[in-house]
């Protein structure tokens, strides 16, 4: 059976789902060339930005598709069978694009303006809220990126770390220090400006074309409008809410567990050593490695899938899902990795091979754990939320 076939809704996600696997199969076939060159790979941004599919998430009334959160899933963890860090990357951006669109926390001609960019110029956007000095911005450290008041705009200088897709960016949302106060906004600031450059710093060993490089901001003069949002400014409905677009991460993960899997079954059917009657799919153990990936990748994707369905069908329960999200995240990571680490003990010796894919989705899905909200922080809110009752 189909993978996909059990959680498709309608027509709709069917067809979306249709041109997303076209993406990804062609994505496939280039993906252990950009990884060997370490390259970043622009030829499958051509193609996302040729397919629409920078715009999926764009409101309809602006143009876009307007998926949901549901969708998102899916889509995302098709496109990373095909290539990892070509999902996660475009994840950032549609998942952000998607925060905007349900909550529309700027002024409204500013993202109808940033919306026509995307659709007509199938810009690129992304936040860039990482630095060196306070790390992963979901622990809570104010930037040290400061925007300082100029007449009447703004001088933005300080450096983002992590910053996926940097060389192909149109814009980046930028947050940081207003003034001198405690206070922090966040800027979209176009690439093109002067003052704004990248630094390759990306020199990693998993998720190699993310191109996740240093993002360096050197006295960028920016309108007063650049301003987008700004903490004093945020309604307490916007502010409590859990960012559930971050379903895109473990979403690719899972993906790329779902590409292990695929090879390791295909590998049990076709490899036949002597020493056998027929190839290894019939050996017993084997079986059992594959009845155990099975059963794992069933548990992820049905904790995934439900829980952006209970997002998308019941959204007056938004506010109280904080924990919920940050939970099917820990699950859903770590058992991409069990599903790999399990697909690599089929393949065997073989899969250490830098031609085969294995080793790569071993060395990309481990940086799953590293990606917001890490393993700790989850445990630590679950515990909190118990030990309240």
């Amino acid at each position: 059976m189909d993978l996909y076939e059990p959680y498709l809704q309608n027509e709709r996600q069917r067809k979306l789902l249709e041109s997303t696997g076209k993406l990804a199969d062609s994505f496939s076939k280039r993906a252990e060339r950009f990884d060997r060159e370490e390259a970043f790979p622009f030829e499958n941004f051509s193609d996302l930005k040729k397919a629409g599919y920078v715009s999926l998430s764009v409101p309809k009334e602006y143009g876009g598709e307007e998926i949901s959160l549901y969708e998102l899933v899916m889509l995302q963890e098709r496109l990373a069978t095909g290539d990892a860090a070509t999902s996660l990357s475009i994840g950032w951006h549609l998942g952000g694009l998607m925060e905007l669109t349900e909550n529309r926390p700027w002024k409204e001609e500013e993202f109808k303006s940033l919306c026509t960019k995307i659709v007509e110029d199938h810009a690129l956007l992304n936040r860039a809220a990482t630095e060196p000095a306070t790390g992963s911005p979901t622990r809570g450290g104010l930037p040290e990126t400061k925007a300082v008041k100029s007449g009447e705009g703004w001088v933005l200088t300080g450096r983002k770390t992590f910053t996926s897709m940097a060389k192909a960016l149109d814009y980046s949302l930028v947050s940081a220090r207003i003034g001198d106060s405690g206070e922090k906004g966040f800027f979209l600031v176009d690439h093109s400006l002067e003052g704004v450059t990248i630094e390759e710093t990306w020199d990693t060993i998993s998720m190699k074309g993310t191109g996740s490089d240093d993002l360096v901001l050197h006295d960028v003069s920016l309108p007063a409008r650049a301003l987008v949002e700004r903490d004093s400014d945020k309604a307490d409905t916007v502010d409590e809410l859990p960012k559930a677009w971050l379903l895109h991460i473990p979403a690719c993960y899972i993906g790329v567990a779902i590409a292990a899997r695929n090879e390791a079954i295909r590998f049990a059917k076709e490899y036949s050593p002597n020493s056998l009657p027929g190839p290894i799919k019939d050996v017993p153990e084997v079986q059992r490695k594959i009845g155990e990936i099975e059963l794992e990748l069933f548990k992820a994707r049905q904790i995934l899938y439900s829980t952006a369905d209970r997002w998308v069908k019941e959204p007056d329960k938004r506010a109280g899902m904080a924990a919920e999200l940050a939970s099917v995240k820990h699950i859903v990571t770590n058992s991409a990795f069990q599903i790999v680490d399990t697909a690599m003990r089929i393949v065997g010796a073989r899969s250490l091979f830098r031609s085969n894919p294995m080793q790569r989705y071993y060395r990309d899905v481990r940086a799953g754990l590293h990606n917001p909200p890490m393993d700790d922080m989850v445990i630590s809110m679950l515990a909190g939320r118990a030990l309240k009752e």
